[in-house]
C-alpha cells in the first residue's frame, strides 16, 4: 500500500495542471458558500418588514445544525470542478503510457486499479475536508450561534459518499475513453445537460424512474436545505425519508462501477 501511495505522489508532485484545479477546487468550495451567504444576508439584514418575513420564512440556514446540510447542498453543485483532476488520473496513464511501465516494474493489474482508487479516495477526502471546514467556520462565526452543532453533522458523511461515488462515474468514464479531451466532454455534458433532463422528464412522465439514474441516485443523498423545503413540504419530507435507500443504492452502485473497472483492467490489452 505504501508503495502505491508513493509512487502515485511521485507522478503528481510535479504535475502543474493537477495542482492548478486542486487549487481551483480549494477555492471554489469556500467562494460558492460565501455568495450563497452573501444572497441570504442581502436579503436579510435590511431594516424593512420584506426582510423580517422573508429571515421569519427561512429562519438562518448558515447557523449550526442546519449548516450541515446547507453547505452540503450548495458544495454538491459543483462536484464536476474536481472530477476534472480524477479523469486527467487516469487518462494521463494511458496518455503517457505509465500503466504499461507500472506493470513492466512489477505491479499486477489489480495493483495499478488499487492506485487508482486510492487516488480517487484521497480526492474526495480532500473535497470532505473542505467543505467541514467551510461548516465550522460559518458555523461557529454566525451571529446565530447555537449550542446544537453536530446534530446534523451526519450530512458530512453524506457528502463524502455522493463525492466518492461521482467521481467514481467521472473515473469509469476516463476509463473508457482512455482520452482526456473525450472523457471531459462526455461527463460534462452528461453531468451539466443530459441527465437533468432525464430527471425532469421522468419526474413529469415516468413515475419517477430518473431516481435511478447514476448521478441522480447519489444526489439525493443530500435533499435541497430545509429553507426551500418550505417550499413543497410533501416533497421535501419525502425527499429525507428516501435517504436511507439512497445510501444503500449509491454504495451498490459505487461498487460496481468499480468491480467492472477492475474486471475490464485485468482482460483490457495494454
Amino acid at each position: 500500500m505504501n508503495n502505491l501511495i508513493r509512487t502515485e505522489w511521485l507522478k503528481i508532485r510535479k504535475y502543474k495542471a493537477f495542482w492548478w484545479i486542486i487549487g481551483l477546487t480549494a477555492l471554489s468550495y469556500p467562494g460558492i458558500s460565501y455568495i450563497f451567504h452573501n444572497i441570504y444576508e442581502i436579503f436579510t439584514t435590511r431594516k424593512d418588514e420584506t426582510a423580517m418575513l422573508v429571515k421569519a420564512l427561512i429562519g438562518n440556514p448558515f447557523s449550526f445544525p442546519e449548516a450541515w446540510h446547507t453547505l452540503a447542498y450548495s458544495s454538491s453543485l459543483f462536484v464536476f470542478i474536481p472530477a476534472v483532476v480524477v479523469i486527467m488520473f487516469i487518462t494521463n496513464e494511458y496518455t503517457f503510457k505509465t500503466n504499461r511501465q507500472n506493470i513492466i516494474d512489477g505491479w499486477s493489474r489489480n495493483e495499478f486499479m488499487a492506485s487508482k482508487l486510492i487516488d480517487v479516495l484521497l480526492v474526495s477526502l480532500l473535497v470532505t475536508v473542505i467543505y467541514i471546514s467551510i461548516c465550522l467556520v460559518t458555523g461557529l462565526t454566525n451571529e446565530e450561534r447555537s449550542s446544537d452543532t453536530w446534530s446534523m453533522s451526519y450530512y458530512a458523511g453524506l457528502f463524502a459518499l455522493q463525492t466518492f461515488s461521482q467521481l467514481s462515474i467521472a473515473f469509469f468514464i476516463g476509463f473508457l475513453m482512455k482520452k482526456a479531451f473525450m472523457a471531459l466532454g462526455i461527463f460534462l455534458f452528461y453531468y451539466i445537460v443530459f441527465e437533468p433532463i432525464l430527471v425532469g422528464l421522468a419526474k413529469w412522465k415516468a413515475n419517477d424512474i430518473g431516481r435511478f439514474l447514476p448521478l441522480e441516485i447519489s444526489d439525493r443523498l443530500i435533499p435541497v436545505p430545509a429553507f426551500l423545503g418550505r417550499i413543497d413540504k410533501e416533497a421535501y419530507e419525502k425527499a429525507l425519508e428516501g435517504i436511507n435507500s439512497h445510501v444503500l443504492y449509491t454504495a451498490i452502485l459505487t461498487t460496481l462501477i468499480w468491480w467492472i473497472c477492475f474486471r475490464m483492467n485485468n482482460r483490457r490489452d495494454l
